[in-house]
């Protein structure tokens, strides 16, 4: 067994994740930056730093699970999710169910409120967002932001759902309560059912094609007949009807 195998080993009896479920050159290249960075010679050595460093095992759940987003991320799919997809899915359900699987920061599912509060009240919005990291989950329940993030917001959105702060910008209450925030591993939680939306964006890329595909299966029996699956700029589904999907717009996929 190599020194990352044995780390994989220990991680998952430690955490509960499965690194192998990672593409291994790029995971291995974070960690190994990060060991390095902070004075360990081998991933056996890390993990002993671990084992005895809460703050260490945090920047490691840090490290790997990749927290880059922003609002409106792609501006050009948020708009055909308001013109196209929130519309259909409105023509049934005014109560919409949303998940933004593996939320980052939280600007995904803010955004997701954003955008859905062009139809409805902020009171009949409730999105669920979750992520494997709990750093990233306290920092989107914060919810201030730096102003790069929102580079890509709608100046009217801006002034509406924000408040400024020095040089820092802070979703307003009113948004923050559409949101609840929940702890889930992708990979070994059970998925709840019946979502007319779930967005996962720019996440599956770092997973083994075996990881996407039981992720994707999963994000299928979550959804009801109809919902839609909304993914990133570089997460194209080549075999959607294996997943019981049709295309609806590029990047979203309705279940049949």
């Amino acid at each position: 067994m190599t020194d990352y195998e044995e780390f994989i080993t220990n991680i998952k009896r430690k955490t509960g994740i499965d690194l192998a479920l990672y593409k291994e050159a790029q995971m291995k290249r974070r960690l190994t930056s990060l060991y390095e960075k902070r004075g360990f010679n081998s991933f056996s050595e890390f993990f002993k730093g671990i084992e005895k460093n809460r703050e260490l095992l945090d920047e490691f759940l840090d490290r790997m699970t990749i927290n880059v987003s922003e609002f409106y991320r792609n501006g050009k799919r948020w708009e055909v999710l308001q013109d196209k997809i929130f519309p259909r899915l409105l023509q049934s359900n005014k109560r919409l169910k949303i998940w933004s699987a593996a939320c980052s920061t939280g600007e995904e599912p803010y955004s997701l409120a954003m955008v859905l509060s062009n139809y409805l009240p902020l009171s009949q919005i409730s999105i669920l967002a979750t992520d494997l990291d709990e750093n990233a989950i306290a920092k989107a329940k914060a919810g201030v932001y730096p102003e790069r993030s929102i580079t890509e917001v709608p100046a009217n959105i801006k002034t509406k759902y924000f408040d400024k702060e020095g040089s820092f910008y802070k979703v307003k209450d009113e948004i923050k309560r559409t949101v609840t925030f929940k702890k889930h591993n992708l990979l070994k939680d059970a998925y709840d059912h019946h979502y007319d939306l779930i967005v996962c964006r720019n996440v599956m890329i770092y997973f083994t094609e075996e990881a996407k595909d039981q992720i994707y299966q999963n994000f299928s029996n979550s959804l009801r007949s109809g919902g839609v699956l909304f993914v990133g700029s570089t997460e194209q589904i080549f075999n959607p009807s294996r997943y019981s999907f049709d295309i609806e717009d590029t990047f979203f996929y309705k279940k049949m």
